[in-house]
Protein backbone atom coordinates (compact mmCIF):
# COMPACT_ATOMS: atom_id res chain seq x y z
CA UNK A 1 0.00 0.00 0.00
CA UNK A 2 1.12 3.51 -0.91
CA UNK A 3 1.67 6.11 2.42
CA UNK A 4 -0.52 8.71 2.58
CA UNK A 5 0.57 12.23 3.59
CA UNK A 6 0.80 12.65 6.97
CA UNK A 7 -1.96 14.10 8.91
CA UNK A 8 -1.17 17.09 11.08
CA UNK A 9 -2.61 17.17 14.71
CA UNK A 10 -2.30 19.09 17.82
CA UNK A 11 -3.15 18.17 21.38
CA UNK A 12 -2.96 20.40 24.89
CA UNK A 13 -1.11 19.18 27.69
CA UNK A 14 -2.74 21.16 30.54
CA UNK A 15 -1.69 20.48 34.16
CA UNK A 16 -4.51 21.47 36.81
CA UNK A 17 -4.12 21.20 40.54
CA UNK A 18 -1.40 18.79 39.58
CA UNK A 19 -3.83 16.86 37.26
CA UNK A 20 -3.27 16.16 33.41
CA UNK A 21 -6.50 15.88 31.75
CA UNK A 22 -7.22 13.11 29.35
CA UNK A 23 -9.90 12.49 26.70
CA UNK A 24 -10.97 8.74 25.20
CA UNK A 25 -11.16 10.15 22.01
CA UNK A 26 -12.91 6.24 20.75
CA UNK A 27 -16.57 6.41 19.53
CA UNK A 28 -18.80 4.63 21.15
CA UNK A 29 -15.78 3.98 24.02
CA UNK A 30 -14.55 1.17 21.91
CA UNK A 31 -10.94 1.42 23.61
CA UNK A 32 -9.93 2.05 26.55
CA UNK A 33 -6.92 4.30 25.41
CA UNK A 34 -6.66 7.44 26.94
CA UNK A 35 -5.26 10.70 25.15
CA UNK A 36 -4.28 14.18 25.48
CA UNK A 37 -7.35 16.26 23.73
CA UNK A 38 -7.08 17.93 20.41
CA UNK A 39 -7.47 16.83 16.74
CA UNK A 40 -6.76 17.68 13.05
CA UNK A 41 -5.00 21.25 11.92
CA UNK A 42 -7.35 22.60 9.13
CA UNK A 43 -5.69 23.57 5.72
CA UNK A 44 -4.40 27.27 6.23
CA UNK A 45 -5.13 27.40 10.43
CA UNK A 46 -2.12 27.78 12.41
CA UNK A 47 -1.85 25.10 14.89
CA UNK A 48 -2.52 27.32 18.08
CA UNK A 49 -5.59 28.28 16.52
CA UNK A 50 -7.07 24.77 15.30
CA UNK A 51 -5.77 23.72 18.94
CA UNK A 52 -7.92 26.30 20.72
CA UNK A 53 -11.19 25.05 18.17
CA UNK A 54 -10.44 21.35 19.16
CA UNK A 55 -10.25 21.88 23.11
CA UNK A 56 -14.16 23.96 22.76
CA UNK A 57 -14.78 20.46 20.53
CA UNK A 58 -13.46 18.09 22.63
CA UNK A 59 -13.73 19.43 26.00
CA UNK A 60 -16.12 22.34 26.57
CA UNK A 61 -12.76 24.14 27.71
CA UNK A 62 -11.42 27.37 26.86
CA UNK A 63 -7.35 27.24 26.44
CA UNK A 64 -4.64 29.82 26.29
CA UNK A 65 -1.84 27.50 24.07
CA UNK A 66 2.14 27.98 24.99
CA UNK A 67 5.10 26.54 23.88
CA UNK A 68 5.69 22.84 22.65
CA UNK A 69 6.36 20.22 24.22
CA UNK A 70 6.06 17.14 22.60
CA UNK A 71 5.95 15.92 18.77
CA UNK A 72 4.68 12.14 18.10
CA UNK A 73 4.15 10.35 15.40
CA UNK A 74 2.22 7.33 14.33
CA UNK A 75 0.86 5.14 11.47
CA UNK A 76 -1.35 2.38 10.41
CA UNK A 77 0.59 -0.01 7.89
CA UNK A 78 -3.04 -1.35 7.18
CA UNK A 79 -4.29 1.64 5.38
CA UNK A 80 -1.15 3.83 5.48
CA UNK A 81 -2.76 6.16 7.82
CA UNK A 82 0.32 8.46 9.59
CA UNK A 83 -0.25 11.39 11.51
CA UNK A 84 2.10 13.99 12.98
CA UNK A 85 0.96 15.33 16.47
CA UNK A 86 2.39 18.61 18.09
CA UNK A 87 1.62 18.91 21.67
CA UNK A 88 1.52 22.47 23.54
CA UNK A 89 1.46 23.31 26.84
CA UNK A 90 -1.92 24.84 27.72
CA UNK A 91 -3.15 26.77 30.29
CA UNK A 92 -6.86 27.82 31.36
CA UNK A 93 -9.11 29.91 33.33
CA UNK A 94 -11.94 27.10 34.30
CA UNK A 95 -10.88 23.13 34.74
CA UNK A 96 -14.89 22.61 35.61
CA UNK A 97 -15.91 19.55 33.29
CA UNK A 98 -19.61 20.37 32.34
CA UNK A 99 -20.99 17.01 33.15
CA UNK A 100 -23.80 17.45 30.60
CA UNK A 101 -21.32 18.57 27.81
CA UNK A 102 -21.16 16.59 24.94
CA UNK A 103 -18.68 16.11 21.88
CA UNK A 104 -20.44 17.57 18.56
CA UNK A 105 -18.65 15.20 16.65
CA UNK A 106 -19.69 12.08 19.14
CA UNK A 107 -15.82 11.22 19.13
CA UNK A 108 -14.57 12.16 22.68
CA UNK A 109 -16.34 9.90 25.20
CA UNK A 110 -14.46 10.48 28.53
CA UNK A 111 -12.72 13.59 30.11
CA UNK A 112 -11.07 13.60 32.91
CA UNK A 113 -8.05 15.10 35.37
CA UNK A 114 -5.35 12.06 36.39
CA UNK A 115 -3.01 12.48 38.68
CA UNK A 116 0.68 11.06 38.17
CA UNK A 117 0.11 8.62 39.75
CA UNK A 118 -3.33 7.44 38.50
CA UNK A 119 -1.64 7.69 34.53
CA UNK A 120 0.59 4.57 35.68
CA UNK A 121 -3.04 2.19 35.88
CA UNK A 122 -4.24 3.74 32.33
CA UNK A 123 -3.55 2.67 29.02
CA UNK A 124 -2.26 6.17 27.57
CA UNK A 125 -0.60 7.01 23.94
CA UNK A 126 1.67 8.37 23.26
CA UNK A 127 4.24 6.68 26.02
CA UNK A 128 6.18 9.82 27.01
CA UNK A 129 3.41 11.59 28.13
CA UNK A 130 3.69 11.69 31.43
CA UNK A 131 6.98 12.15 31.82
CA UNK A 132 6.45 15.28 29.36
CA UNK A 133 3.41 16.98 31.05
CA UNK A 134 5.11 16.72 34.77
CA UNK A 135 8.40 18.16 33.16
CA UNK A 136 10.68 15.56 33.90
CA UNK A 137 11.89 16.00 29.97
CA UNK A 138 12.31 19.18 27.27
CA UNK A 139 10.90 18.84 24.25
CA UNK A 140 10.12 15.60 23.11
CA UNK A 141 9.76 13.35 20.02
CA UNK A 142 8.36 10.18 20.61
CA UNK A 143 9.22 8.05 17.68
CA UNK A 144 7.18 6.45 15.06
CA UNK A 145 4.76 3.71 16.09
CA UNK A 146 2.44 1.60 14.72
CA UNK A 147 -1.13 2.87 15.53
CA UNK A 148 -3.16 1.33 18.64
CA UNK A 149 -6.52 0.46 18.21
Amino acid sequence: MKPKSPRVAVRAVILHDDKLLLVNAWPNGRSALMCAPGGGVNAGQSLPCALMREMKEETGLDVTVLEPCLINEFHDPNSGFHQVEVFFRCTIEDATLDPAWQDPEGVVTQRRWVTREEINDLEVKPSSLAAVAWGETGLSYDPLEPIRN
